[in-house]
């Protein structure tokens, strides 16, 4: 593509940073709303309800979604991938801890460095980056380390290997969407494939495990699904696809990596969890390891 950049400009990271801010507080959104809605259903809402708002908003923009441009076969791939990853998450969130969950997740930005080369040898990591890759990431685990010592139970390594594989589809998804005909796509029609797939796919699996909602949602469960229907599912979901389109997706997903601490952060401030001196070296870790991956 014409417009595709080879480096992350003070665009990217400032909107990147926001992103992860934001995907940080939908944690604590999500801890706010689970005894009222289950989280299998918190995602279909999530889903659907995106899906809904970027349909609305291609219409309003004149944004062709139904045109013969060969993207089907990518939408369909990068939806299912998207569906399977969430599906992977609450399954393994039932047989292993959520501090667990939260670092093998992040090997996505190792599936990205990997599989890239294969699609835009241009975005091949060096020595030197794959090390700052590796620093950030161990980062994350230091900061998650007071809590992934506690055994869940003797399926804790199920729930372990879905964490994992969660990961893989995550950065499964978006080599699909650099590999296929969604590269040239807009990033509302992209979004639109994974949010429409995945919700229909969450919605059926919440249907089948048979997760109750409460007979009536308080008005911060209301607040907390705005917030993540709204504000990150449609508002940052578009933003991180537009910049897929147009940046190295090898840096954009290293950036990935402050999600779980920005989570901790500020589940610390909002939730009054502690602020521990782990925390505060993972986070510098993985500060250091970002800069590192993006340094020209």
């Amino acid at each position: 593509m014409s417009d595709r950049k080879h480096h992350l400009d003070t665009l990217a990271v400032v909107s990147l940073v926001f992103c992860c801010f934001l995907w940080g507080l939908n944690q604590v959104a999500a801890k706010v709303a689970i005894a009222e809605v289950p989280p299998l259903w918190q995602a279909a809402v999530r889903s659907l309800g995106g899906a809904a708002l970027v349909f609305l908003w291609t219409r309003l923009r004149g944004v062709a979604l139904f045109d013969h441009d060969a993207t089907l076969r990518g939408g369909l791939l990068a939806g299912l991938l998207f569906a399977a990853e969430f599906g992977c998450i609450f399954l393994g969130l039932q047989f292993t801890t959520a501090s667990r969950m939260a670092v093998f997740i992040y090997i996505s930005p190792f599936v990205v460095a990997l599989g890239m080369p294969f699609i835009a040898r241009s975005e091949r990591l060096g020595a030197v980056q794959v090390a700052g890759l590796v620093t950030a990431f161990a980062g994350v685990a230091w900061a998650f380390s007071d809590g992934f010592g506690h055994a869940a139970g003797p399926r804790q390594w199920l729930g372990d290997t879905l964490g994992v594989l969660a990961g893989v589809l995550w950065g499964a998804t978006t080599l699909a969407i650099r590999a296929t005909r969604l590269s040239a796509a807009s990033a509302e029609k992209t979004l639109l494939y994974q949010l429409a797939i995945s919700g229909a796919a969450l919605a059926l699996a919440a249907i089948a495990v048979r997760q109750p909602w409460a007979a009536s949602l308080s008005p911060l469960t209301w607040a907390s699904l705005f917030f993540q229907v709204v504000i990150v599912t449609f508002a940052s979901y578009l933003l991180w696809f537009w910049l897929i389109r147009r940046y190295p997706a090898t840096r954009l997903a290293s950036f990935t990596l402050l999600t779980p601490v920005f989570g901790l952060l500020l589940g610390a401030l909002l939730l009054d969890e502690p602020i521990t001196t782990r925390l505060l070296v993972g986070l510098a870790a993985v500060a250091v390891g970002i800069v590192v991956v993006n340094r020209r």
